[in-house]
């Protein structure tokens, strides 16, 4: 009897999907297009787009993408997923510009642009970083402060609200809870910078 084995499929990294680009290998164009196109999809379509033109951005932020693996100097600096999302936030905003004034003028200096992309990335890179950091210094803060932070900062429900809500006997008191929350959030998150 022959044992049959189930092979799942392994999650490909970014360096080996970099690698299969370089080489012109479908499955990497094809894993990319899995991956990372119904982000910038949803972000085109937010934006005044259509998914026709989602596809057709996303196909170009590719062809950059394969433009660059195929300088030997290319280093990724950030996630692949972040890479192609900033290459086709800019690509989308200059068809925006253009929209208006003239349709189907593409020239080399467009490229050119996205050859600058790296700032747009490290913006990403630092912001998904500092998220990460709030998210674990509001862990760390504990309750009630967490709710107490997220009711007034995320929910925008009023100090008499948080009052109520946990059985403060007046606003100054809640405000004044929420001040010493928001000092212990600011120690703890620049402590985790470090």
């Amino acid at each position: 009897m022959s044992k049959i084995r189930q092979i799942l499929p392994k999650e490909i990294s970014d360096l080996e999907i970099i690698e299969g680009v370089a080489k012109g290998e479908s499955k990497a164009i094809n894993t990319i297009y899995a991956h990372f196109f119904p982000s910038v999809a949803r972000m085109i379509i937010n934006n005044n787009g259509s998914n026709e033109e989602a596809k057709d951005i996303f196909q170009e932020a590719v062809m950059v993408l394969y433009d660059r693996v195929t300088r030997q100097d290319f280093e990724l600096k950030s996630k692949l997923k972040t890479f192609l999302y900033a290459v086709s936030r800019r690509l989308w905003l200059k068809q925006l510009n253009r929209k208006g004034a003239s349709t189907n003028t593409s020239d080399i200096s467009d490229y050119e642009d996205i050859l600058h992309v790296e700032e747009d990335i490290e913006r990403h890179v630092d912001i998904e970083t500092k998220f990460t950091q709030m998210e674990s210094s509001l862990e760390q803060l504990g309750e009630p402060c967490k709710t107490i932070l997220n009711d007034f900062y995320i929910a925008n429900l009023s100090m008499q609200a948080i009052c109520e809500k946990f059985g403060y006997t007046n606003t100054d008191n809640a405000k004044t809870q929420k001040y010493k929350c928001l000092q212990r959030l600011k120690k703890l998150f620049f402590n985790n910078t470090d």
